[in-house]
């Protein structure tokens, strides 16, 4: 009989398959959703909008009503070409797929979103990670010199990063830009929480991708990304798309939540206002060691030494789920990452941690 290790790569095999946490009973802060639902009367709304979907036929190929909506809402510049994916990870898998064949590498700052890592080592595709500083912030200098010496064919830029949260300065942003030789791929899936943004330079230079999801603004169940880029890139990458991606469900759905705009916009409003409050709560707790100063929808903290486990332990047990990332050992050893919840899903994190700190004595 064939087995797997006949076929397949080691590293692949070697390669644990993404992990999920059941969150089953608890107060799911570990994923970085919006916890906030459509208010009642817009849900019924959406599900009238849903009536009309005709499930017997195939959805429209290149979502081009969906397309021309996120434009209008997020201000894709006209000059540049726009791709949907079934979430932020088949645009990563497409544009590595468009890399593949050129023996150049991918290349990004770590820790990071450990999709580019793995999907890139799932192609065959070499990556090479540049440690971020002590304070998770770029290491301009060091990124410079690698994006010379190894020419990559892509560089992913999270900004803000996950699980850090930083914003990365844009003029620093700016000059790895224009020094890849490759392409440079802006990753803005916390857009809806950051001070920042590159969209409006999709594509000048032609390098230059802005790469967002509408999962943190609220939408993370329909999976839906998109990529704005030069109109060569998207119509080459495009060639890679499978067909019908975006089912027909996620396209009338995504359609109506752009139309109400707005109640997305005051949700993030309020979370970016929780982050504060939530930011200033854990800085003031003698057992956090530092808080990461973060421009997205979650904030990762440090713990004591040997403590990063057993707290995030402690949490569940009463009931709140976050993200122990400090498991992947190394620089984030010790390190927790909590979504930024509501006002009472907060306080009943704040206090629930303020126990485990002092249980874990």
């Amino acid at each position: 009989m064939t087995l797997p290790a006949d076929l397949m790569r080691p590293e692949v095999l070697a390669q644990p398959p993404y992990a999920v946490a059941d969150a089953t009973g608890l107060v799911k802060l570990d994923a970085m959703e919006n916890p906030y639902a459509w208010p009642g009367e817009l849900e019924v709304a959406w599900l009238e909008a849903l009536r009309g979907v005709e499930l017997n036929r195939y959805p429209d190929a290149g979502g081009r009503a969906v397309v021309a909506a996120i434009r209008a809402a997020h201000g894709v510049p006209d000059t540049a070409g726009c791709l949907l994916g079934n979430g932020s990870d088949e645009l990563i898998q497409i544009l590595i797929a468009a890399v593949q064949g050129s023996g150049r590498p991918v290349l990004a700052p770590v820790p990071t979103f450990v999709m580019y890592e793995v999907l890139a080592r799932a192609a065959g595709v070499p990556f090479v990670g540049v440690p971020l500083t002590g304070d998770f912030d770029l290491d301009g200098q060091a990124l410079l010199n690698a994006v010379e010496v190894h020419r990559p064919a892509l560089v992913f830029l999270a900004c803000p990063n996950n699980p850090t949260g930083r914003q990365y300065d844009p003029g620093l942003v700016e000059a790895v830009v224009l020094a890849n030789p490759g392409v440079t791929v802006i990753d803005e899936a916390y857009a809806p929480f950051a001070s920042h943004t590159f969209l409006p330079r999709a594509g000048v230079p032609k390098g230059l991708m802005v790469m967002r999801t509408l999962s943190k603004l609220g939408l993370a169940g329909l999976r839906l990304g998109y990529l704005a880029a030069a109109a060569e890139w998207i119509d080459a990458l495009d060639r890679l798309r499978l067909p019908y991606n975006i089912n027909s469900l996620t396209q009338r759905s995504a359609l109506f939540a752009l139309a109400h705009g707005s109640v997305l916009d005051g949700q993030a409003r309020i979370l970016r206002e929780q982050r504060a409050v939530l930011t200033r709560a854990l800085e003031a707790l003698p057992g956090v060691l530092r808080v990461i100063p973060s421009d997205a929808n979650f904030i990762l903290f440090q713990v004591g030494a040997g403590r990063g486990r057993p707290v995030f332990d402690a949490l569940r047990a009463s009931g709140i789920l976050i993200r122990d990332v400090g498991a992947a050992g190394g620089v984030l050893c010790d390190h927790l990452r909590v979504t930024v919840g509501t006002p009472e899903q907060n306080r009943g994190f704040l206090f629930a941690l303020e126990q485990a700190l002092d249980s874990v004595d």
